[in-house]
């Protein structure tokens, strides 16, 4: 029976072998993963003996992350904004960039949200989790996307202010439902010509669906954009996530909509993340 010590080493060389940026880290983690321990810990029992069974589905997932399966659909999880979403390859991984949009969405106050195309939910079951009075709706095309969504939803115990529908933008909204005070959103950014040049992990292990919309990248926006007026609360804001190089392209679209304060924010890279804008009160 070989130790966690002699299974971290192999694991991490054959990672670092086939390319994987940040191998031993990623060895680590699917480690502590297979363990049942959590990361911080794993120094502790990498002396103790593994189980064969155990050091086998190790190994299993070490095979499968030197083919560029993220870790995140290994260990069926991913760190947002403190908490702990279940991930499947039906939903776009949550990333650290997108904690961007999450922090200025909670820096006024808001009781009633929209998260278009909520892949996850890890948006919209963020703000409700950090606001106790607010409810929302998140909207996405993929059924499969939705069964996360609803898993992680009552993971985190908001199966009374979080529903969930199915259906294209704003179509999937049941009537009466709003207005909104905030509506946020996370949409297909890439252009199709970008998508060669993703990551083997992004490019052959998330859904195409919430990557790109098979053209320029602003298709979204566009739809986005112009049905928001008619369903924001006067004073309301709007907010998406956006590539770099999307700012101008999205800030326009929002004033043609005839919103106001439009504003494109920066991640903590110093890059282009989020544009945001206001329907002027009456």
């Amino acid at each position: 029976m070989t130790t966690g010590s002699v299974l971290l080493a192999a694991a991490a060389r054959r990672l670092s072998d086939a390319g994987i940026p940040d191998a031993a880290r990623d060895a680590r983690r699917l480690l502590a993963h297979v363990l049942g321990v959590v990361p911080g810990r794993l120094t502790l029992v990498l002396p103790d003996p593994v189980a064969a069974e155990t050091a086998s589905r190790y190994e299993t997932l070490i095979a499968r992350r030197a083919a560029r399966e993220p870790v995140s659909h290994l260990t069926g999880r991913r760190e947002f904004y403190g908490r702990a979403f279940h991930v499947t390859s039906d939903v776009l991984d949550p990333r650290p960039e997108t904690e961007t949009l999450v922090a200025e969405a909670l820096s006024a106050p808001f009781a009633r949200v929209l998260d278009l195309g909520t892949g996850t939910g890890c948006i919209l079951l963020t703000l409700l989790a950090e606001r106790a009075a607010a409810t929302g709706i998140g909207t996405d095309l993929s059924d499969a996307a939705l069964a996360v969504a609803t898993r992680n939803r009552d993971a985190l115990g908001l199966e009374g202010r979080a529903m969930l529908g199915q259906g294209s933008w704003f179509d999937a909204l049941p009537e009466r439902s709003g207005p909104f005070d905030l509506i946020v959103s996370n949409p297909p950014y890439i252009a199709l010509d970008e998508m060669a040049g993703l990551s083997p992990e992004v490019r052959d292990h998330e859904p195409h669906m919430a990557l790109t919309d098979g053209g320029d990248g602003l298709a979204a926006y566009r739809a986005i954009t112009r049905g928001a007026p008619a369903h924001l609360a006067p004073g309301g804001r709007l907010m998406v996530e956006i590539g770099p190089t999307q700012g101008p392209a999205v800030a326009a679209l929002m004033t043609a909509a005839g919103l106001a304060d439009v504003t494109v924010l920066q991640d903590l890279d110093g890059r282009d993340r989020v544009v945001a804008g206001r329907l002027q009160a009456v």
